[in-house]
């Protein structure tokens, strides 16, 4: 009991922006698994402890936290290929593949203020070890190239410097885009499938 009113307490704190909890979801979760609901809480704590950090602390700070939660395979998780899972999802399962941690990377991020345009959900090719990988991407200058909050690394480093990486493609709000070589980016399509269903979810607070 003592745990569920700490719980609900927090919440009025700490949820604001999406992803947020309710005081009903967070007692549901609480008694179908204590650990994933202190896992929300912590989560919820740590944004909130990030806000009046400088732009550069919040992007380490976020990339740090969330690539300490392990990965996992898809077709392991949900016994399907390339599932987008929301952040809420990610949090109450506590891992999952690449995907996953852009996405809640991204929304993280959206959280704390940053500008929704700046940031890029980016499929990437992994020139040394052959696949597709994908990654965060973060335009905090439009001459510049972008910075790269990757599962695989707790540093962050732009893109030039990434060689292990060529980017694909660069998707957010405003479209879906390839890069030139000086970094400026061509829109290619309006949409992609995957990226508008995530965004029917997070509207209906999944």
């Amino acid at each position: 009991m003592k745990i569920i009113l700490y719980l609900l307490v927090s919440v009025l704190l700490y949820a604001q922006e999406y992803p947020s909890f309710s005081a009903k979801e967070l007692q549901n979760i609480q008694k179908n698994n204590s650990i994933a609901a202190h896992r929300v809480l912590d989560y919820q704590k740590y944004i909130h402890s990030c806000r009046n950090n400088s732009k550069q602390k919040q992007l380490n700070k976020i990339n740090f936290y969330l690539n300490t939660l392990l990965p996992q395979y898809d077709d392991i998780i949900n016994k399907e290929e390339d599932h987008w899972a929301t952040p809420k999802e990610f949090l109450k399962i506590g891992y999952g593949d690449c995907e996953d941690y852009v996405i809640i990377k991204y929304y993280s991020l959206l959280k704390l203020g940053f500008d929704k345009k700046l940031l890029f959900i980016t499929i990437v090719r992994e020139q040394f070890y052959g696949g597709y990988h994908m990654v965060l991407t973060y335009f905090k200058d439009k001459t510049q190239p972008p910075l790269v909050l990757d599962n695989l690394s707790f540093k962050i480093l732009n893109l030039q410097k990434r060689s292990d990486l060529k980017a694909e493609l660069f998707i957010n709000t405003t479209g879906v885009f390839k890069i030139t070589k000086d970094f400026n980016l061509q829109k290619v399509a309006q949409r992609y499938k995957e990226f508008e269903e995530l965004k029917t979810k997070v509207k209906n607070n999944y």
